[in-house]
């Protein structure tokens, strides 16, 4: 069977039309991994007001992310995924996070993550992932994460896994936030 030009238009239209119909938010695997296939960030927004004048902690911390790293034969690059994770490890008290920027090798903002505070409830985690196709980042990637809560006690716990693959082996490694100090 043989299409004419015409058969062949409409069929590309057809499908560009199916294929731009497609929920990006179905192809985010921060959305297929979550418990309630929802962006945890925006399932965690906050939505009344916050009295930070309360707040007696805040912080900022550096998480170095990995989006890439080179092998020692032919300084081959490879990607990596990472799984950036917040952890309130307070038994009763909620933890905010008024930022979540993405930053690349050379300090230029790649992404910012929140719109607006989020909160964390006591002992929850928040994990994001930056996935192996994203490779704006760099080997020198980071995240700087903003957080305050009631008091001192609510401290996090902020950490990255990275994971990947070279040839016929795999590996993952993880980094920790450090505070910064302003």
């Amino acid at each position: 069977m043989i299409m004419n030009k015409r058969s062949i238009s409409v069929l590309l239209i057809a499908i560009m039309a199916l294929l731009s119909g497609c929920d990006q938010s179905a192809q985010d695997p921060n959305v297929l991994l979550s418990e309630h296939q929802k962006d945890p960030i925006k399932e965690l927004a906050i939505t009344s007001d916050v009295d930070h004048s309360q707040f007696g902690y805040k912080q900022t911390f550096y998480v170095p992310i990995y989006s890439d790293i080179y092998t020692d034969r032919d300084a081959r690059k490879v990607l990596l995924s990472a799984t950036l994770s917040v952890r309130n490890t307070t038994l009763k008290k909620s933890l905010y996070i008024n930022k979540i920027d993405y930053y690349d090798t050379d300090g230029a903002l790649v992404k910012s993550y929140l719109d607006k505070p989020i909160e964390l409830p006591a002992m929850a985690t928040l994990n994001y992932i930056v996935e192996k196709e994203e490779d704006k980042g760099g080997s020198g990637a980071n995240f700087i994460i903003e957080v305050e809560g009631v008091d001192e006690t609510v401290k996090p716990v902020i950490e990255a896994v990275m994971i990947g693959n070279f040839s016929n082996k795999g590996f993952a490694f993880s980094t920790e936030g450090t505070p910064v100090i302003h």
